[in-house]
């Protein structure tokens, strides 16, 4: 799983930053100063980042045995700007918790 979540959490970001900039840069250079020209570009990205990051979720669920209604609320969080944020930090949180304790690789052996 640790993979799996390694990749979430690197695709949660980008997809984060890249919703970001479409909403806060992109929309208004287009809606307030007649410059489209950026949501050409950051649109068409965020739709195919969007897509990876829905393959992300789905790969990590089923490797963590989540419902599908975690996963649905998972993938949602890359369509709000800052809430994959959010759920990127819930989600390694849970992981690591659930985690065992890792033992030291040299143990004292008294005999």
């Amino acid at each position: 799983m640790g993979a799996a979540l390694t990749r979430y959490r690197v695709i949660a970001y980008v997809v984060g930053v890249v919703l970001i900039i479409f909403v806060a840069v992109a929309i208004p250079l287009k809606y307030l100063w007649d410059q489209p020209g950026l949501v050409g570009v950051v649109a068409p990205v965020h739709g195919f980042l969007y897509m990876v990051y829905l393959v992300a979720v789905f790969d990590l669920g089923r490797r963590a045995h989540w419902s599908l209604g975690r996963m649905v609320l998972l993938m949602l969080a890359g369509t709000i700007p800052f809430v994959s944020f959010y759920g990127e930090r819930a989600v390694t949180r849970t992981a690591r918790e659930r985690q065992p304790e890792e033992r030291p690789l040299t143990e004292s052996v008294r005999g």
